[in-house]
């Protein structure tokens, strides 16, 4: 049996376990990241970095070094009310778990053409459709005040390149973890199985970065409640036709198309659907889930009917986990192990990095001390778990009134994105939280009261000192 030794393990190579791994090697601290993966992700999932995620990619020198051709920058946001005269996917068809896949169109519902437009309340920079409300990242201090689209896995591969340059031989593909070594109730390294053999490594800290269905998590025996939401996300990424140089978000009822531009000419796609369906999706067939698409966004047809294989799309699950602890003797969590979140957060991978920095900040301190305690590791969740808790609450509240299909909800819905687009105030504490910067809600009582429209507010027009536009 091979034993090596090491100060720090990472089990998991995502992106927390990845930028740890990469800050710890700036630090010149010894560390193994062991990935159960034969090499880098190469599937289809679409990334967003937010502006606190730009900040620590910016401090690691990998901000730079992301292809020009594989990034866009996106400033504005608009969240529209879905097309058509019922809003796209719903609720109650019966045959396909709830939801239509038929391509059917229901009795009595008018034809809807690709590239008709949304006739009502227009606003030019929304593509011509009912506009909501629009999110300018333009307000947020600079530099990082626009949101970054990538291509699939673009940032992931440049920080595992920058780790693999940083510390030859400090991450190693093709590692499952099987079990933790002990002495006593301290944690003191990892057993695994490399090629079918197997590998002890001795450590002083080990760190369970390996996602919600965490193996450490559950060697650990720390208590975890784990929520798989009722609905997932059908990703896809398609050639931009129409021209999308913004951000779009369709709602309605039981309704959400997302569309991102991204580099070369592409645009991301995310669409809700109940989880565990896509083999229902795939079998109803590509044009009867482009004519969903078409009946939420009729302008956007191009752009929808470039679906032309199975092979552009991929499915994304949505889970919540909480934990008890984020810490133990000789061992931590950090990212989804900790404190998975629904995407409506827009923070996941965020929050994981951020994680991955806090810790780095105090390892050093605890190696040192040759303390590597719960206690001594105790600062860290401290630090971290403040924010990611609002978040968490934030996107269980965006999931009760983005997903819903109920009337009032949804009305309650459209009038808070109404009342966000006329307050300044409110709508830049909202972008401020979805960009990573802000660890205290968004909206005390009275503001969300504000936002429902039940009462005025006469800071509306107020904005922070570090906003740069009003």
């Amino acid at each position: 049996m091979r034993t090596e030794q090491t100060d720090v393990v990472v089990i998991g190579a995502g992106g927390g376990g990845a930028v740890l791994g990469l800050v710890l090697a700036q630090k010149g601290i010894n560390s193994l990241v062991l990935e159960q993966a034969s090499g880098p992700p190469s599937g289809l999932r679409g990334e967003i970095l937010q502006p606190n995620g730009q900040q620590i990619l910016d401090r690691l020198g990998v901000l730079s070094r992301l292809p020009a051709e594989a990034i866009k920058s996106v400033r504005f946001f608009h969240f529209c009310r879905a097309g058509g005269t019922r809003e796209g996917a719903r609720r109650g068809a019966p045959g396909a778990g709830g939801w239509n896949w038929s391509g059917a169109r229901p009795r009595g519902e008018k034809p809807v053409l690709a590239g008709a437009g949304w006739v009502g309340a227009m606003t030019p920079g929304a593509g011509g459709y009912e506009r909501l409300c629009t999110v300018d990242y333009d307000m947020l201090p600079l530099p990082y005040n626009r949101a970054i689209v990538t291509l699939p896995n673009v940032a992931h591969h440049a920080i595992l390149k920058a780790l693999e340059e940083r510390a030859t031989g400090g991450l190693r593909y093709g590692v499952q973890f099987k079990e933790l070594l002990r002495e006593g109730n301290r944690v003191v390294g990892v057993v695994g199985e490399h090629q079918g053999k197997p590998l002890t490594i001795s450590a002083k800290l080990v760190v369970g970065a390996d996602g919600a269905f965490s193996k450490v998590r559950e060697a650990l025996a720390i208590p975890a409640q784990l929520h798989r939401y009722r609905e997932g996300y059908l990703i896809a990424m398609l050639d931009d036709a129409d021209g999308l140089d913004e951000g779009r978000y369709f709602v309605g009822r039981g309704t959400i198309l997302g569309l991102f531009p991204a580099a070369g000419r592409k645009t991301y796609l995310f669409y809700m659907i109940p989880a565990g369906t896509m083999e229902q999706v795939k079998a109803a067939g590509l044009p009867a889930l482009r004519e969903q698409w078409c009946r939420i966004a009729p302008s956007l047809g191009k752009t929808f009917h470039g679906l032309m294989d199975w092979s552009q799309t991929a499915y994304m699950p949505a889970a919540r986990v909480k934990t008890a602890t984020w810490v133990a003797d000789g061992a931590a969590l950090i990212g989804d192990a900790a404190h998975a979140m629904n995407p409506h957060a827009s923070q996941g991978r965020m929050q994981a990095m951020a994680d991955a920095m806090a810790l780095a900040d105090l390892i050093p301190l605890c190696l040192e001390r040759g303390d590597c305690s719960a206690s001594a590791l105790a600062p860290f969740e401290r630090q971290r778990r403040p924010q990611v808790t609002m978040l968490q609450r934030m996107a269980d509240e965006q999931v009760l009134f983005w997903n819903t299909g109920n009337p009032a909800l949804g009305f309650l819905r459209d009038r808070v994105f109404k009342t966000l687009d006329r307050n300044h105030r409110l709508r830049y504490r909202v972008l401020a939280t979805t960009a990573g910067l802000r660890e205290t809600p968004p909206f005390g009582l009275l503001d969300r009261l504000m936002a429902a429209g039940l009462l005025p507010d006469p800071r509306a027009d107020r904005l922070p000192a570090e906003a740069t536009v009003a």
